[in-house]
């Protein structure tokens, strides 16, 4: 396992045992919790995370904090892959190797744990774990809300089913998958300039973020055209079969790698002219997109 892989593996720990210790004082014997805990602890790389932490180096911010804004990301990010494998959404019956939410508890209770976990993302930004003063805290719950709704993670998974079968051109695929993957994880850059009070910095970090959520975004594409069901833990080449608008689809294979490559060497280069060496952490995470294998 490469070091970055470890580390990455370290934080994701973290969240999970925050998030196992905030929901142990909260447990009830009940079909919709198990359902909640099954779509949470799904064995996902928590990669949105380890953003947050990277963000966090850039200000020297407290670790704690930071794992308790992840476990809140976390339970956003998870509600909308819990949504997304829906049949009236994306219809998948697989997710991170196992059966779907819906397919082991039932579509009902499926919704209602995604709503469950949507709502607990905000429970735990607004809780004392985030020791931060009101104004800030503000501004993250309003951040966050923000990538949630119509113009970030709801407007993005419409605009996706919109453009299934149809002819898109590159910029309107881009705005849909800034809105369904870029939103959350620009939240996750945002978020470290709103807990240092750097206000000036906000837009700046937001829009780097923007730029790591199509880069993921991409590597996904990536993935579900040439990766190893085995490793991605979900059946490959269905973007193709579902005539999901893609930016392979509208420009090409050689043209998005090449697109790739242009964003990364853009997003370090304004990381190493702003941060300098604090952007190491950071930077190293970019890179680490377009080598995964799942």
């Amino acid at each position: 396992m490469k070091d970055i892989e470890k580390k990455i593996v370290k934080v994701a720990n973290h969240v999970d045992s925050f998030l196992k210790s905030y929901l142990k004082k909260k447990t009830q014997n009940s079909q919709l919790y198990e359902a909640l805990k099954y779509g949470l602890f799904s064995g996902g790389k928590k990669f949105r995370s380890y953003l947050i932490v990277t963000s966090g180096k850039l200000f020297n911010l407290n670790y704690k904090q930071l794992i308790a804004v992840g476990a809140a990301v976390e339970c956003m990010h998870s509600y909308s892959l819990i949504h997304d494998d829906l049949p009236s959404m994306d219809n998948d019956d697989f997710r991170r190797g196992k059966k779907s939410t819906h397919k082991v508890f039932g579509e009902s209770t499926a919704i209602l744990a995604g709503n469950s976990l949507l709502t607990l993302a905000f429970e735990i930004l607004s809780s004392n774990n985030i020791n931060i003063n009101s104004k800030s805290k503000i501004n993250l719950i309003y951040a966050l809300a923000s990538s949630a709704g119509y113009a970030g993670i709801a407007g993005g998974q419409f605009l996706d089913l919109k453009f299934e079968k149809m002819k898109v051109n590159k910029n309107l695929i881009v705005d849909m998958q800034n809105k369904k993957t870029g939103e959350l994880i620009s939240f996750c850059t945002e978020s470290a300039a709103i807990l240092a009070n750097k206000n000036s910095q906000r837009k700046f970090l937001k829009k780097i973020g923007l730029d790591i959520g199509l880069l993921f975004q991409i590597t996904d594409d990536l993935l579900d055209l040439f990766g190893d069901k085995n490793k991605t833990g979900k059946p490959t080449r269905k973007d193709k079969q579902k005539g999901k608008a893609t930016i392979i689809k509208s420009i090409g294979v050689n043209k998005t790698i090449e697109f790739s490559y242009k964003l990364l060497d853009n997003i370090t280069e304004k990381l190493e002219n702003k941060y300098r060496s604090k952007a190491v952490s950071l930077i190293d995470s970019v890179n680490f997109l377009l080598k995964r294998d799942h």
